[in-house]
């Protein structure tokens, strides 16, 4: 017979974290086993690009979910589920049956089609350890990718100063966020902090030459460097539940209690593709608030709770002394609108469809995150410059 339990996890990030929180306060006697591909139990993953480079002890990332009485298999995949019967097989051939089951299997970082392995492709915990290790030996690093990732190790690698080159496929840094004049000045920005930012181009080819790698460019310049660190972002790891006969559209599609298209069967975080209510559009979300707001949703609703999940998720990141929190969609082919109250360095970026505020950057702007949500579920429609102030820490009108 399988080992039985009453909650079952996939995954051992943040969402199956919060999950397993949520489900132990919920339900105290039920028991909760988690299958992990990490050696680990779980961590959070911000720090891994921010506050350990800052001198936070490694200490700081547990979730304490080792704490929770739960039965923790480490560095085990699963492998196959049967929605039918009820039951996950892992990697090792063991097959485990339960209740309520929670995927929250997460993402795997895109890779490039370049056959190699000396290139870390930024993601968990023991990939900030080798790339530790490497920058206290001040080694030279070639970051490829300006988005999320990208721009935060590339800021991380210069704060312990090392020599960072960053390879950027687009004509700015974020440009796939940002409005086209702020994704330039942090081009300049980046520069000034000392990282050699080389805009519109991307990895060729990569070669050894003695201790070095060399980089050709698609531009064709050569870049010599210690190490490569590449945040080109995730692929959601839908696999298993492609294999289980799950709906799955960009992500494993959930309803509003976080439930899949097989009863007792749930899907949380990165992977998960879910309705919200207030930009009416089904949504997938990488970022941490999404991962522990609906990792612990889901755990309620696993443990019977029948509170719908309408939470709109924010994200934020450090940029040297810059930084900032957005809600919502942030696409800058939508309209947007600047409220500066200094020109890129303090104030709020709107983007609008149709007379609606989609999405809302608040640029070195503090504290407005709950403010910025209730402006995006407003009914009716607005012009651009009606919102100038709008936000407390914008600019009057």
């Amino acid at each position: 017979m399988p080992r039985a339990f009453d909650y079952l996890i996939v995954g051992g990030g943040m969402t199956a974290a919060a999950a397993a929180d949520a489900i132990r306060k919920s339900d105290p006697s039920g028991t909760i086993g988690l299958i992990s591909a990490e050696r680990h139990p779980p961590y959070a993953r911000p720090p891994l690009s921010k506050a350990l480079w800052k001198g936070e002890p490694e200490s700081s990332i547990w979730k304490g979910t080792d704490k929770l009485g739960i039965d923790l298999r480490l560095g085990r995949r699963a492998t196959a589920l049967d929605p039918r019967a009820k039951t996950v097989t892992d990697d090792k051939g063991e097959g485990i049956s339960y209740r309520k089951v929670l995927l929250a299997t997460g993402g795997t970082p895109r890779r490039l089609p370049i056959d190699t392995d000396k290139i870390i492709y930024y993601r968990t915990f023991d990939d900030y350890r080798e790339l530790r290790a490497l920058a206290n030996d001040k080694k030279r690093f070639a970051v490829l990718g300006g988005g999320f990732i990208g721009s935060e190790v590339a800021a991380a690698l210069r704060l312990v100063g090392c020599e960072v080159v960053m390879l950027v496929p687009e004509d700015g840094i974020g440009a796939r966020v940002f409005p086209t004049e702020l994704s330039q000045f942090l081009v300049s920005y980046y520069r000034e902090q000392g990282v050699d930012v080389r805009t519109g181009q991307a990895l060729a080819s990569l070669s050894r030459a003695g201790k070095e790698l060399v980089l050709k460019t698609t531009r064709g310049d050569d870049v010599r460097v210690d190490a490569v660190v590449a945040g080109i972002g995730i692929q959601p790891n839908v696999e298993l539940a492609v294999q289980a006969g799950l709906r799955v559209d960009n992500g494993i599609v959930v309803d509003e209690h976080l439930q899949t298209s097989a009863s007792d069967v749930f899907a949380a975080g990165d992977v998960a593709n879910f309705f919200n209510s207030a930009l009416g559009a089904r949504l997938r979300v990488e970022h941490e608030d999404n991962a522990n707001t609906m990792g612990a949703a889901a755990g309620r609703a696993m443990a019977g709770d029948k509170t719908p999940y309408t939470h709109l998720p924010f994200f934020y990141s450090d940029l040297f002394a810059l930084g900032y929190e957005a809600v919502g969609e942030l696409d800058p082919r939508l309209e947007t609108m600047s409220d500066w109250k200094e020109p890129f360095r303090e104030g709020v970026i709107y983007y609008l469809k149709a007379g609606r505020v989609r999405g809302v950057l608040l640029w070195n702007t503090w504290g407005q995150v709950d403010a910025a949500r209730a402006l995006i579920a407003e009914q009716g429609t607005v012009r651009a410059q009606q919102l100038k102030g709008r936000l407390p820490a914008a600019a009057p009108a």
